[in-house]
């Protein structure tokens, strides 16, 4: 007889951290978080549904005096049909999730004792996180139970975080026991009938990475949100002490307000949206703008990341002469971020996160709970969240102007703001509220208890080496752009090999410069993407900052004297800001005028100055650190990355690009840049100068080196 959806038995299995039902102490450390949070309201929210006849969520047992004794009772209610179950595991104290795995199967047996007492066994297990992952393939192969599973975060993703902050790779595999987790997550893929993520964009830029990557199992079902916190103003609301902070800093505080909350990040783009608010006129007069971004005493004091965001905004601000229209308060408690979202839509306001790259965007469900219209960036969660809602507009968040004109368009059409915020209210419930999540979720689950979908296996296999062990890296102008077709053909056969082999660009534009073009040609975000020259190198999925590599060029750089010692050059002009960077200082030069680059070369060693001088195009000229150029900066990245130089396949063209062509990798010039300034490397072993132009040419280049049939490359 077929099950049917109804007495039905949950086992939420999440092991590390401390969970309890009431006072998370979230933030304690970094196992305590989110999904500690999580997992405890999905626990309660399923537990609502009067279909379900019992929910446990089987967390590990710990008895130890550093922490409450909350944590070693064995059963905690948290209320008539759901409870927390805890687990020996091991050793009894608390410890890391990193400590955890050679306990794991300890886990595994005693939680499948624990079922075996239970009146029957359960509909489904549903895993949180790779520990997790591990014990639920065990107790779903022994029980023959569907396995359902989230990652919340991913060891590939980490890994390449942790990379980008400096940590050594054995450090990572001794403190993380990362190749352990990774090889735990694609067990648990493998064996998994469904993997429920946040955003579509998560199957794609995150799993598709993994042996065990199949898509068809995957379904999108959004967290929920807290509605008792997250409401529309009744209008009677008492001023708060967050609007008495804010409003000290405008002189017509009554004006809508533009919202950007979020922390002092890069990647966040504050900078842009004060820039495009700076630019406009019309904007400034309709709108206050106010920026909630972190917390903070001294800024000298904050990481330098921080402090370099926080000082580009304020110099914009004074750039802009925006004194009283900007708002920028120091403290805010997370409590006062719904009061907030209130104040903005009492005054008719608009929400905006204006991120590079936003994978969910759950700041952007809270405003609209509040009756808050939004402009988003259109990358990753906001375009599912606008899609859902229709509750405001997408942007790109590298055009300042269409930043400016989608803000004006929703704060000067009084319909269209009504209907967004009336939109965005009723959106949540639908899709972003905890009843919304657990209908979704139920409705994942249901075929697989009532047996009505068949799961379809993909042909599989894991590969010889945990981590890809080869890549593709290329520069961006005249190598992938000029010829449509092929580009097309190029991004198809690295998708199809991306399991494999990286694909990495390589840049003389900034960040910003180049996900512009890469958005207008439709590239998708590579694996690793070095800008400005090389001094700058980003990681996927989150265009994680190479911050340890940062620190490494920064060593005797002063731009500012460079600047002071070449004001009086000849034919010499900066470029616009837009084209410079911290770590490059790019001028036009008319080589009629200007010295030759070994006499700019001896000026500067004569005023105490180590750096590499670049000039290219026969009008550009770029000052970077020392240590800092194409070359360097993708052999940092390689090593960061575990691909041995040979396994490299390297597409330039320029002056710019020489050092990264030359050595042990394999390397192409595209037909189209058979130019002077690459001559002299027609004789280099290993470079081959291609027939056919633009991306034509790599993929003749990756069909003369054969690049995607070496399988069996050196070990590392």
């Amino acid at each position: 007889m077929t099950p049917c959806l109804s007495d039905l038995y949950i086992v939420l299995i999440s092991p590390h951290g401390l969970i309890r039902g009431e006072e998370l102490e979230l933030g304690r450390d970094a196992d305590t978080g989110g999904q500690t949070k999580y997992v405890v309201e999905l626990a309660r929210a399923l537990a609502e549904r009067p279909e379900v006849w019992r929910v446990d969520l089987l967390t590990r047992k710990i008895d130890d005096p550093h922490v409450s004794s909350d944590y070693a009772q064995p059963i905690e209610h948290l209320s008539d049909k759901a409870r927390i179950v805890r687990i020996e595991c091991g050793e009894p104290g608390y410890m890391p999730k990193e400590q955890l795995w050679d306990s794991l199967e300890t886990f595994s047996d005693n939680a499948l004792a624990y079922i075996h007492e239970q009146p029957r066994v359960p509909n489904i297990i549903h895993s949180h996180y790779a520990d997790a992952g591990q014990i639920g393939t065990q107790l779903s192969n022994l029980l023959g139970v569907p396995l359902v599973h989230t990652g919340h975060s991913l060891g590939r993703s980490k890994r390449k975080r942790l990379l980008a902050s400096g940590t050594p790779r054995q450090e990572i595999e001794t403190t993380y026991n990362m190749s352990r987790r990774i090889d735990a997550e694609e067990r648990t893929l493998g064996a998994a009938s469904r993997v429920v993520v946040s955003t579509n964009q998560e199957i794609e830029s995150q799993y598709a990475i993994y042996d065990y990557y199949q898509p068809n199992q995957m379904r999108v079902v959004p967290p929920g949100t807290d509605l008792e916190k997250f409401f529309p103003p009744v209008g009677t609301e008492p001023e708060s002490d967050i609007a008495k902070q804010v409003a000290r800093f405008l002189s017509l505080p009554q004006k809508p307000i533009v919202l950007a909350l979020s922390r002092p990040d890069p990647r966040k783009n504050i900078t842009t949206l004060v820039e495009a608010y700076g630019k406009s006129a019309r904007l400034q007069e309709m709108a206050n703008l106010v920026i909630v971004a972190g917390n903070r005493d001294d800024i000298s004091e904050m990481d330098a990341g921080a402090q370099e965001v926080l000082t580009s905004i304020l110099m914009t601000i004074d750039q802009y002469d925006l004194y009283g229209k900007v708002a920028i308060p120091k403290h805010h408690k997370a409590e006062e971020v719904p009061e907030l979202f209130r104040l903005a839509a009492l005054s008719k306001g608009v929400f905006i996160n204006p991120a590079l790259t936003e994978p969910f965007g759950l700041t952007l469900i809270e405003a609209a709970a509040c009756g808050l219209p939004i402009v988003a960036t259109e990358d990753g969660g906001p375009i599912d969240i606008i899609g859902n809602c229709n509750n405001g507009l997408l942007v790109d968040p590298l055009d300042v102007e269409a930043i400016a004109d989608s803000l004006i368009e929703v704060l000067g059409n009084s319909p269209k703001w009504d209907r967004f915020a009336a939109n965005g209210i009723k959106g949540v419930r639908q899709f972003y509220s905890w009843q919304a999540h657990v209908e979704q979720y139920l409705d994942v689950i249901r075929p697989l208890i009532e047996q009505t979908e068949p799961i379809k296996r993909m042909e599989l296999s894991r590969r010889s080496v945990i981590y890809r062990d080869a890549a593709i890296i290329t520069d961006l102008d005249q190598n992938l752009l000029g010829d449509s077709e092929a580009l097309s053909t190029f991004l198809d056969m690295m998708k199809e090999h991306r399991k494999e082999v990286s694909f990495g660009i390589a840049t003389g534009r900034n960040l910003e410069s180049a996900l512009s073009v890469m958005r207008k040609y439709k590239i998708p975000r590579p694996d690793v993407l070095i800008t400005s020259l090389g001094t700058g190198i980003f990681y996927v999925p989150n265009l994680t900052k190479d911050t340890a590599w940062a620190r490494h060029i920064n060593n005797n750089w002063n731009r500012s004297d460079l600047i002071t010692i070449l004001a009086d050059m000849p034919g010499l002009k900066l470029q616009p800001k837009e084209h410079q960077s911290p770590h490059k200082l790019s001028y036009f030069i008319d080589p009629t005028i200007a010295p030759d680059i070994q006499d700019i070369n001896r000026h500067l060693l004569q005023h105490e100055q180590t750096v590499n001088v670049i000039f290219s195009h026969g009008q550009f000229l770029d000052i970077i650190p020392h240590r800092a150029s194409k070359g360097y900066a993708l052999r940092w990245a390689a090593e960061q990355l575990d691909i041995r130089l040979e396994n490299l396949l390297v597409a330039g063209g320029s002056g710019a690009d020489e050092d990264m062509m030359r050595g042990n990798m394999r390397a192409v010039v595209v037909g189209n840049r058979h130019d002077e300034e690459l001559s002299e490397l027609a004789e280099v072993d290993k470079i081959y100068f291609a027939k056919h132009s633009y991306a034509a040419g790599i993929i003749e280049a990756i069909e003369h080196y054969d690049f995607f049939n070496t399988k069996q490359k050196t070990s590392a």
